[in-house]
């Protein structure tokens, strides 16, 4: 695997969660340059073999926007 992508999303109730796509890795944080460090984390704990981990981790961000009319 050469790169593994995180789904990034606000939580309603304050931070983010971070889950990886194809992997069953999860973290949350208050802020972003924590999560990212939970994420980094969270991959090297995953796989355990430095070979066996990805170069790249790509953060895709989703937010959602609500406007009244």
């Amino acid at each position: 695997m050469t790169e593994l992508v995180f789904h990034i999303e606000e939580d309603p109730e304050g931070g983010y969660t971070a889950r990886a796509v194809g992997a069953a890795i999860f973290t949350e944080a208050d802020t972003l340059p924590e999560l990212r460090e939970g994420i980094r984390e969270a991959v090297t704990c995953h796989f355990d073999r430095p070979e066996d981990r990805p170069r790249i981790v790509r953060l895709h961000f989703t937010r959602d926007e609500v406007m009244a009319l």
